[in-house]
């Protein structure tokens, strides 16, 4: 073949690819925007209840049981997240909601949240990626018999308003988060825990708390970099107060 054809064919394969490339993903975010679960959607119809401004992002985990599971107001899942009441679909569970996520919660990709008597998520409460939740677990008093046969345990879990839980943690049964505690990534979590805490390790454990009169102890290492006024100020400008925020972040770093 002559150079000169061999360099259009070449051209050609490339503009194909390229043309590919494109129609691929313009075809996946097309499935993307029209497979999410919103309160304009049919499949808002399962739930107790979707709030206005709510969404649940494509392509979805395992959901299912969804006339047990009520989502606030303005509150965004992420994809390949699971959200489940009761062992497996088309089961009765009785009259009350088993899983009540609040209003403007951010549920990080690939969270599980898996009810068979009741969690309840404040508002305002955000995760991090994979991030699981549970009201359940195996039993194994009998030695006799496999744990996964034996009869399992539940124990209600709640967590406030305002709680931010890190990547990969897990919350046990039993659980009880008060207001505004930041759960570090990778914590396994059981038991009470006070209002403006930090909690973290394997069992978790406080690691910081807010005294009304001392205030953090062990006290902050730092100020913050702006206060709660200036944050909120620049959420509302888009990218250019995300920017503004980077540039203070990158001075404060250097």
């Amino acid at each position: 073949m002559p150079p000169r054809a061999s360099s259009i064919r070449q051209l050609l394969a490339a503009k194909a690819r390229q043309g590919v490339h494109t129609a691929v993903h313009r075809g996946w975010d097309w499935v993307r925007r029209h497979g999410e679960i919103t309160p304009h959607t049919p499949g808002r119809r399962k739930f107790a209840y979707l709030g206005e401004g709510a969404c649940i992002g494509f392509p979805v985990g395992a959901i299912y049981g969804e006339p047990w599971i009520s989502i606030g107001d303005h509150t965004l899942v992420g994809t390949h997240v699971t959200i489940s009441a009761g062992f497996v679909p088309g089961l009765d569970l009785g009259p009350d909601v088993i899983v009540k996520i609040g209003s403007s919660c951010s549920l990080g990709r690939g969270t599980h949240i898996v009810g068979h008597q009741s969690i309840e998520i404040g508002d305002d409460v955000f995760t991090g990626p994979n991030v699981y939740i549970t009201d359940q677990n195996h039993s194994y008093g009998d030695l006799d018999v496999p744990i996964g046969r034996q009869w399992p345990e539940n124990n209600p879990v709640t967590i406030g308003d305002g709680c931010w839980i890190g990547t990969g943690a897990i919350i046990l049964p039993g659980t009880r988060l008060g207001r505004n505690v930041a759960v570090a990534g990778g914590a396994v979590v059981r038991g009470e825990f006070p209002d403006h805490s930090v909690i973290g390790g394997v069992p978790a454990k406080v690691l910081r708390s807010h005294d009304p009169d001392q205030g953090w102890q062990p006290p902050l290492r730092k100020h913050p970099l702006i206060s709660l006024d200036e944050l909120a100020a620049l959420s509302v400008d888009g990218l250019d107060g995300l920017q503004i925020l980077q540039d203070k972040l990158r001075e404060e770093a250097g």
